[in-house]
């Protein structure tokens, strides 16, 4: 029993000088972003990938609404405030559509995608959108 010890004592030490002579680990460089050419140097924000994509045309603009009550429409104006969508609330009738309806800023159109659109015709029945020539809408404050 004693020998075995110190044969795994011996087989210890030999391991432990074995691992002290191999080379430590190198640091990996890293070259500087200043170094990349093309299109990988430029580095863009989310805010100037959204102005460099066209610009749809002036005179469409996406409405939300189709509510009966005013009530309705006032919640819903402000579910789309805490979401950052700005609106304004359409004066009159729309051609062809019934109910209240408010005019989403050209700014806040991206915000306001399907998945939006989902989770508040969940909690806003008969929540409709429409694209429409914007020429005719009277909008008020």
């Amino acid at each position: 029993m004693r020998w075995l010890f110190l044969l795994l004592l011996v087989l210890n030490g030999v391991y432990y000088v074995w691992h002290q002579q191999e080379a430590p680990l190198r640091v990996k460089e890293v070259a500087p972003l200043s170094l990349y050419k093309g299109s990988q140097q430029e580095i863009r924000l989310l805010r100037e990938t959204v102005a460099a994509t066209p610009a749809k045309r002036r005179d469409e603009c996406l409405v939300v609404g189709g509510l009966a009550s005013r009530e309705q429409l006032d919640a819903l104006r402000q579910r789309l405030l805490t979401l950052d969508i700005t609106t304004q609330m359409v004066s009159g009738q729309l051609p062809g559509a019934d109910g209240q309806w408010l005019k989403v800023d050209a700014q806040s159109e991206r915000l306001l995608d399907q998945t939006v659109l989902g989770s508040l015709s969940k909690d806003f029945k008969d929540l409709k959108h429409k694209i429409i020539y914007c020429g005719g809408i009277a909008t008020g404050g």
